[in-house]
């Protein structure tokens, strides 16, 4: 039995917010020290096959940490040394915030999910930039996700994204939009059309590179196809494929279903991957892939329906600090299984 194994009854014994917290204390406390040494001699794999290239950066491997786990980058060095080959940090909004009040977030045991209602908690722009520019970062990508503070008029987002952005722009590799968040009251009425161009521009403007949107798998074929034409008007280098879902599919069990929130893991892989098939087949710019990865089997498919990195976070709550490791081992043995000489010739195989 692995110790993760044996620690998940205590972990699940207490509130998921409060796990996610003692799991985060735990990493950040080994972080710099010798230990996360030994994490990275256990959980990373290291195998050129794996590296891919993708908005003018090198990762390492194709598995990384989505937006959420680590909101207020307090542990970026720690996640790579469990194997990841990105960690995605925030989301980060211009003014610290509570988010919503507790509880907020539920598991959804029988069906391997995560019902989320944070509202975008974090310290604020200002105390995450100067923690990201006073740390030693780790050497994989790092990208920040950019949110809207509650307070902001949805007419003055543009200006609140750039703030959060000046403020992190010094220790980000890539940054990404979120508009697609269901949490923060009207943010999705920023993917439409003028109000993502705005926002565009103004980042744009700041020297925002490079720059990807994250667009929501609530969104209807059209909105998603006009959120595209943007990304290729004005240049975005990537679109994040997808967010979280207000949806239920049927098949749920568990009765916090009902919890109002984003919903994420197992139950939206199938409908993720189907979404970033639709994005990939419409656009030029690289895909990341987010939603019910959980296995190597869960990548790869996501990988050959186009996206050229996948990130993941509900099932680590599952898995535990192994995930990246067996995803990683497994991938390599599926690109053998296909002929593939490395993963950057399986993107999008299926297409």
């Amino acid at each position: 039995m692995h110790l993760y194994d044996a620690s998940k009854p205590l972990l699940f014994a207490l509130p998921p917010e409060t796990a996610h917290t003692l799991v985060s204390r735990g990493l950040e406390a080994v972080q710099g020290t010798p230990v996360e040494d030994l994490l990275r001699e256990r959980y990373a794999v290291d195998d050129d096959r794996l590296a891919t290239e993708a908005f003018g950066l090198r990762f390492p491997t194709p598995v990384g940490v989505a937006a959420g786990f680590d909101k207020n980058a307090r542990i970026p060095r720690a996640l790579a040394a469990l194997g990841f080959g990105h960690v995605e940090v925030g989301g980060v909004t211009a003014e610290a915030q509570s988010g919503n009040p507790r509880p907020r977030m539920f598991r959804l045991r029988p069906d391997r999910a995560l019902i989320n209602r944070m509202g975008f908690n974090n310290e604020g722009a200002d105390a995450v930039g100067a923690r990201l520019d006073r740390t030693d970062l780790p050497h994989v990508p790092v990208g920040i996700n950019l949110g809207k503070s509650k307070s902001t008029p949805l007419e003055d987002a543009p200006e609140d994204y750039r703030y959060t952005y000046n403020a992190v722009a010094d220790a980000g590799d890539y940054f990404v939009i979120n508009v697609s968040s269901p949490n923060t009251p009207g943010l999705r009425s920023l993917q439409n059309r003028d109000a993502l161009e705005a926002i565009v521009d103004e980042l744009q403007d700041a020297g925002a590179a490079p720059l990807l949107v994250k667009l929501s798998p609530d969104l209807p074929g059209p909105a998603i196809e006009e959120s595209l034409d943007v990304v290729d008007e004005n240049g975005l280098d990537g679109v994040v494929v997808t967010n979280t879902t207000t949806e239920r599919p049927g098949s749920l069990q568990s009765p916090s279903q009902a919890e109002p929130g984003g919903l994420s893991g197992d139950p939206i892989e199938e409908r993720a991957t189907g979404l970033v098939r639709f994005v990939a087949e419409r656009t030029d710019v690289p895909v990341v892939g987010v939603g019910g990865v959980s296995d190597a089997e869960g990548a790869y498919r996501k990988i050959r329906a186009g996206a050229s990195v996948v990130q993941l976070y509900t099932a680590l709550v599952y898995e535990g600090p192994s995930l990246a490791r067996e995803i990683n081992e497994g991938l390599l043995d599926l690109l053998d299984l296909d002929g593939f000489e490395n993963v950057s010739e399986a993107v999008g195989a299926d297409l």
